[in-house]
């Protein structure tokens, strides 16, 4: 029997990656403090064994309908995408919200305060040395970009941005057209069957920032339940951040 014949006996068998798989990666609690003196908690996955190849810093939904670092993309992004794409994924509980991982201090600021603590996401992993980060926003954390992020990405400090469920409840007209120009890529994912903004809806609304590129998801709701919507929209945030990156293995070890 060859070496080579051997190495390949003994590999694992791939197994199908599920909801609940968690792939190999270096998590790091961290702790942010925001430029009004609060300490937020979160975590920081990195690839194990290379140095990433694109960053994301993730904002959750709205804290008021138990939106948390934990909710279900997000954590699945974590879970996966230092593994299968090289790509580092920062979570966080925003201002007054719990998880398991503990309780960020404040209260809640109705996408207001929450600029702060975007500010202190996105200068914690500039100050690790990470890749530029793209912003991925869930449904009320879309809301707290839309607001707060544009000093960011004129900075260069925001590689990109992609939208989730964006509801525009607490984002004016005005805070949208501030994006024509911005200079990097803004791609908004808009279920078929949001329950709070639908895809011809969002084109709307949108238009007065032709930049934001609106892109239709079949099928899906605002939650994003079932595999094969996660898989859509993480497939399609690996691909912006790591380009050629995607569709991302179903199985692991690939």
């Amino acid at each position: 029997m060859t070496e080579q014949t051997q190495s390949e006996q003994n590999r694992p068998e791939p197994v199908e990656i599920r909801s609940g798989t968690e792939l190999p990666a270096r998590r790091t609690d961290i702790e942010l403090v925001t430029d009004d003196h609060l300490t937020l908690v979160g975590e920081l996955a990195e690839p194990l064994e290379r140095p990433a190849r694109g960053t994301i810093v993730t904002l959750h939904p709205l804290p008021t309908a138990q939106g948390f670092m934990d909710s279900h993309v997000l954590k699945k992004a974590a879970a996966r995408l230092p593994a299968l794409a090289d790509i580092a994924v920062q979570r966080f509980n925003f201002r007054s919200v719990s998880s398991p991982r503990g309780t960020s201090e404040g209260v809640f600021g109705d996408g207001v305060s929450e600029g702060f603590d975007l500010r202190a996401a996105v200068s914690d992993v500039v100050e690790r040395g990470l890749p530029t980060p793209w912003l991925v926003g869930w449904s009320f954390g879309t809301e707290v970009i839309l607001k707060h992020a544009l000093e960011h990405v004129r900075a260069g400090r925001v590689a990109g941005v992609v939208l989730l469920s964006p509801p525009l409840h607490r984002t004016t007209d005005e805070e949208l057209a501030a994006w024509t120009g911005a200079g990097v890529p803004v791609v908004a994912l808009v279920p078929e069957h949001d329950d709070f903004l639908q895809p011809d809806a969002a084109r709307a609304r949108f238009a007065v920032a032709p930049d934001i590129r609106v892109e239709p998801v079949e099928g899906a709701k605002h939650l994003w339940v079932g595999e094969r919507y996660v898989r859509i929209v993480l497939d399609r945030i690996a691909d912006l951040v790591v380009p050629g990156s995607a569709p991302l293995p179903t199985r692991w070890p690939v």
